[in-house]
């Protein structure tokens, strides 16, 4: 059984939460990555996706200049330990209705996983994929992954 540790990035990049907007995407731009995992004095406060920017800054019309990273991430963070099973993984995305977990070991952070990173992983975790889709209500964000990479 393939786990998460298997197909998780491990590139991943933080920004602190007094970090205004326009700073952070610019790091997104730079790096050509869709979120930013977020600290606040050390430790785990949330995560800052494209989505976040897009429904709390731009959508709002709020100035990324004085627009903090803390005042729009999503939180609280969730996150998956490396052990874990793809199929544990999926299960806790469904449940928390996210596609994105922070993957953390012994309070380190060690990667971030993707449904679309283990939707593309091979048929068992394809078809895992429909089951959940049948049992859980699924979020607008999910549709588009499970109608690419499973329907």
């Amino acid at each position: 059984m393939w786990k998460v540790k298997d197909v998780m990035v491990t590139n991943v990049v933080t920004v602190d939460i007094r970090v205004n907007i326009r700073k952070a995407v610019e790091r997104m731009n730079n790096r050509e990555i869709g979120c930013l995992v977020v600290l606040e004095k050390g430790n785990f406060a949330g995560i800052l996706t494209e989505r976040d920017v897009l429904k709390r800054v731009v959508a709002e019309a709020r100035n990324p200049d004085k627009t903090l990273v803390g005042d729009v991430m999503s939180k609280p963070l969730i996150v998956v330990d490396p052990e874990a099973s793809l199929k544990e993984a999926l299960e806790l995305m469904f449940e928390k209705r996210v596609k994105k977990l922070t993957v953390v070991k012994n309070k380190e952070l060690v990667g971030l996983i993707t449904m679309t990173d283990i939707a593309g992983t091979h048929t068992e975790m394809t078809e895992y994929v429909r089951r959940l889709s049948a049992k859980y209500d699924i979020p607008k964000r999910m549709e588009k992954i499970i109608r690419y990479y499973v329907v």
